[in-house]
């Protein structure tokens, strides 16, 4: 049976979020109380509703705190009164906002949402580039903030927040790069995103290069976004990198991008570049039945995993005898890429487990893939800004050396074609 739309059956078209009645309300609130001509005249209009609102949640916080409201008149279960306002001055992204706060004779008037002290209430607009981070659409956002303080932010509002960080993802795409990293990993991962506003959704690629400097320290080096992944775009992007202070790599892992170690090597030509074993099995694996996949992994490990380059190779000849006539493709793709596995033996034991897999890298794209989940997104910039946010979140974690790098930096030192490299650059 056909599954295809009649022609007169017209798929609904998506709704755009209406506003709520009270953003509405406030909106012409605001509009009928001030002369806006500009968006400096917005913004301080909203940086006295503002206060304003602040000011409620402080004094609703004093009645819950006495028990009793302004106005209620009669007997009550405490002597303790309001006692006036002290005035204050906070911070906020958008400037310094003068605020009343209550007090009462007792003293013991504690704000929860502006304790004492504290003079700067960026952290709601924290609070959301956080949750923001996390993959949180803008209404999802707009909920929590009214469950948690009361009032309503405006997706235009939470637009203006997420914005003010396009400045700090341009400088740190820009920013000077180290000119030696021992081993970077390169990927690529897709998500949904409109190339203009009000265009179709279009799955763009979204390159992102992770760098373990000399010290053994990680760090995402850029993302780029292009329409498509291909090895030209790859040059683009070690360029770029080149441009911004690379001067020298020692290894390279890749996921088997065709073309792309010949050019890398036209713009770092003394680089190593490792094909990711991990890929290869995976490439392999769909020539395998699913009855023999154990066993398949368990005679390839026996040939990465060596301990010789002789080893290895024995083991090779071994592994092609017992699967050609089962499993020829997979066969082939380990025979086409044999030169991979063999270089790993050119170094000792704890170069090779860093080297032979992107696994690090896969690392922080499932990171960034738990961001994409939400839909598409609006433009480019928004997609940097969530990704962004998400890699602040993995820098913050990577505060120490990855494990084992004393040993692998002295292999690196002694090792004969890196000496010279590392010493000229450190």
């Amino acid at each position: 049976m056909s599954t295809e739309t009649s022609p007169k059956e017209k798929k609904p078209r998506k709704k755009h979020p209406k506003r709520s009645e009270a953003a509405l309300q406030a909106a012409d609130a605001i509009l009928r109380s001030y002369d806006i001509k500009s968006a400096e005249d917005i913004n301080c209009a909203l940086k006295e509703v503002f206060g304003s609102i602040f000011e409620r949640v402080l004094n609703a916080e004093m009645t819950t705190h006495l028990g009793f409201n302004k106005s209620e008149y009669g007997e009550k279960d405490t002597t303790n009164r309001r006692n006036g306002h002290t005035k204050k001055t906070v911070r906020t992204t958008s400037g310094e906002v003068s605020l009343e706060i209550p007090r009462d004779r007792d003293g013991t008037f504690t704000p929860v949402i502006l304790p004492k002290y504290k003079k700067d209430v960026s952290d709601l607009e924290r609070k959301v580039l956080a949750m923001y981070a996390r993959g949180m659409s803008q209404r999802d956002i707009s909920q929590t903030i009214n469950d948690i303080y009361g009032f309503e932010l405006s997706h235009e509002h939470i637009s203006t927040i997420t914005d003010l960080i396009l400045e700090d993802v341009k400088e740190w795409q820009n920013r000077p790069l180290k000119p030696l990293y021992s081993f970077v990993f390169v990927d690529c991962i897709f998500a949904s995103v409109r190339p203009e506003h009000g265009s179709k959704s279009m799955q763009q690629a979204v390159y992102v290069m992770l760098g373990v400097d000399i010290d053994g320290y990680k760090d995402v080096l850029g993302i780029w976004v292009n329409p498509t992944e291909s090895k030209s775009y790859w040059m683009n992007v070690f360029d770029s990198i080149k441009q911004r202070g690379v001067q020298d790599i020692l290894f390279l892992s890749m996921d088997g991008i065709s073309g792309l170690e010949e050019g890398v090597k036209s713009i770092y030509k003394d680089t190593i570049v490792q094909r990711c074993l991990v890929h290869l099995i995976r490439n392999s694996l769909k020539y395998v039945s699913n009855k023999d996949y154990k066993e398949f992994c368990t005679s390839i490990k026996n040939v990465y995993k060596a301990t010789s380059v002789e080893e290895c190779q024995d083991n090779f000849v071994l592994f092609k005898e017992k699967w050609s006539k089962k499993c020829l493709g997979a066969v082939r793709v380990w025979d086409s890429h044999f030169e991979h596995v063999l270089q790993l033996f050119d170094y000792p034991s704890d170069i090779r487990h860093i080297m032979y897999t992107t696994n690090a890298i896969e690392s922080v794209n499932s990171s960034l893939r738990k961001v994409t989940k939400k839909g598409s997104f609006d433009s480019p910039d928004a997609l940097k800004k969530v990704f962004y946010l998400r890699i602040q979140e993995l820098l913050r974690k990577w505060s120490r050396p990855i494990s084992n790098w004393a040993r692998v930096r002295n292999q690196l030192i002694l090792n004969e074609k890196f000496e010279k490299r590392i010493k000229d650059l450190m």
